[in-house]
């Protein structure tokens, strides 16, 4: 298999290593983020590279997605498992303990093919996966933005392009309950041809690393290298209110 080798960013990224606790916040912080950078004053770098896990389980769909098609509701509200609605496409996922999360808002100015979605998502993924064969796991990248080790995912990936920065974010299971997946998710109705049909406990799997190992590679392969402080905490506060702890956002469709 031929794999593109992406150079390094010439400039460090800001580095956000901040977990809220609460999936709603989560969540809405990434879209916090990518507002935040797309406001930067002329002249200021702002790329962004976030890592978070969630303490709690939650279910998290794609913008367009239909939950009824793609999460068993019943048995989320039976279990206080929240459902979700990110702003960015892609199929339902499951986070929670043993799944790390990252973002990274990349800025269009400075990389402009990003705005291409499958430019964006060679360029994300293949850093990724240059970043895990480091630690000496056999990756590839499957289907338009799925990670794998022996055709079994761990790690699915999706982006939302703004008007001047892209926010790719995605998981990467390490140490995750694959059980819960089956009860929670249903099988998708559109699926890669690599996945030959095969149901959730067949399909995805934990990858043989530590999560500060996967943490200091991703911070060294984006060159996360500047903490990121001054997060947008009122913009996060704001969008839980009106958007991710509300049903009519969540449970549009």
């Amino acid at each position: 298999v031929n794999h593109v080798v992406w150079n390094k960013t010439s400039h460090p990224m800001l580095l956000l290593d901040l977990a809220l606790g609460s999936p709603p916040a989560d969540v809405a912080l990434d879209e916090a983020l990518l507002a935040w950078a797309s406001a930067r004053p002329e002249g200021e770098d702002r790329e962004i590279l976030r890592l978070w896990e969630s303490p709690k389980h939650a279910v998290v769909i794609g913008r367009a997605s239909k939950t009824a098609d793609e999460v068993f509701l019943e048995r989320c509200r039976d279990d206080d498992i929240p459902v979700l609605r990110r702003c960015s496409g892609g199929a339902s996922v499951l986070i929670g303990p043993g799944c790390l999360m990252y973002g990274v808002i990349l800025d269009l100015a400075r990389s402009p093919h990003l705005a291409m979605i499958s430019a964006a998502h060679q360029h994300v993924t293949e850093r990724l996966a240059a970043a895990l064969r480091n630690l000496h796991l056999p990756v590839d990248v499957r289907g338009n933005c799925d990670l794998t080790i022996d055709d079994h995912k761990f790690s699915g990936n999706a982006l939302r392009i703004a008007r001047t920065h892209v926010l790719y974010h995605g998981t990467i299971l390490y140490d995750f309950d694959l059980s819960l997946v089956t009860r929670y998710l249903r099988e998708p109705s559109r699926q890669p041809d690599y996945r030959s049909q095969r149901e959730h406990n067949a399909f995805i799997r934990n990858i043989d690393a530590s999560p500060s190992a996967l943490r200091n590679e991703l911070a060294r392969q984006w060159e996360a290298k500047s903490p990121l402080t001054d997060w947008p905490r009122d913009a996060t506060t704001r969008l839980v209110e009106e958007k991710y702890a509300r049903d009519d956002w969540n449970l549009m469709r």
